[in-house]
């Protein structure tokens, strides 16, 4: 007698459920395959491949410099105003990057959504792994700048991948709500690049915060959260004074984000492969 096949029946959740964080480790292997993927189609039939990653941020770094260290004479806190600025650039890339990518992950993948079934946090999750491997390449340039400017690193250096966690909970946080509400709206798609350029000019890249003065607009400027994780970068990496507000704030909103953020999208998940 043949055994019984067991029969497993997949269906919507409902009401508010679970994260089911175990359904993502299991599915561990695709979440790599899928942030490879990424990587693969992103540099695939260019002719400087990888080295775009570097050739990006030390682009902006040049402009940044002349535009603003040179003609506006923006302070840099006694940081030589070009690796002041690649600092920064370098989370800000990141975050501005795994963004896009996540909150146009589901829309960009219907027809796996329809025919395979697979936890779906699969999907914006490897959307914010992928661009690590850019951040990683760009970041040994900022090593050889701290050479050249004779910038000694300090133990402080140690909490470099702290803060890049915080950078990638602050994209999957706000990835997710963007990503779930981009299947039921479009116009999320349109919106998402000016808001990254809005983002951009409300996060100190260009500036230092110190130039917030006011003690209440400065706490409003801490909720965004990767403010906190740009100067945080100066400080391991730069010696600049300790952002610990801002810091604090920043764990506080990327924490909140990232836990309203997966709430909603396993809420929302039940009508992806209907809408998708």
């Amino acid at each position: 007698m043949n055994a019984e096949v067991p029969m497993v029946r997949i269906q919507p959740s409902q009401g508010w459920v679970s994260l089911k964080l175990g359904d993502i480790w299991e599915h561990r292997e695709l979440v790599y395959f899928l942030a490879w993927r990424d990587v693969a189609i992103r540099y695939k039939q260019t002719i400087f491949g990888a080295t775009w990653a570097i050739i990006q941020p030390l682009i902006q770094m040049v402009a940044f410099s002349l535009f603003f260290g040179q003609l506006a004479q923006i302070p840099s806190n006694g940081i030589p105003y070009p690796i002041f600025s690649y600092a920064a650039l370098l989370p800000w890339n990141y975050f501005a990057t795994a963004l896009a990518k996540s909150s146009n992950s589901l829309v960009g993948q219907q027809n796996l959504i329809n025919k395979v079934y697979f936890p779906r946090l699969v999907l914006p999750l490897s959307s914010v792994l992928a661009p690590l491997l850019d951040f990683g390449i760009a970041f040994l340039v900022l090593l050889a700048m701290m050479v050249f400017y004779a910038i000694a690193p300090t133990p402080a250096i140690l909490l470099v991948p702290l803060l890049v966690l915080l950078s990638i909970m602050s994209a999957l946080g706000a990835g997710l709500w963007l990503s779930a509400l981009n299947v039921d709206y479009r116009d999320v798609g349109y919106i998402v690049p000016f808001l990254v350029q809005i983002w951009m000019v409300a996060t100190p890249v260009a500036y230092p915060s110190s130039l917030l003065t006011d003690p209440w607009l400065y706490f409003l400027y801490g909720l965004n959260p990767m403010a906190g994780v740009i100067e945080g970068f100066r400080w391991v990496l730069l010696g600049a004074e300790m952002p610990t507000q801002l810091l604090l704030q920043s764990i506080t909103v990327s924490v909140l984000l990232i836990v309203s953020g997966a709430l909603y999208y396993r809420r929302a998940e039940r009508s992806f492969a209907d809408i998708a």
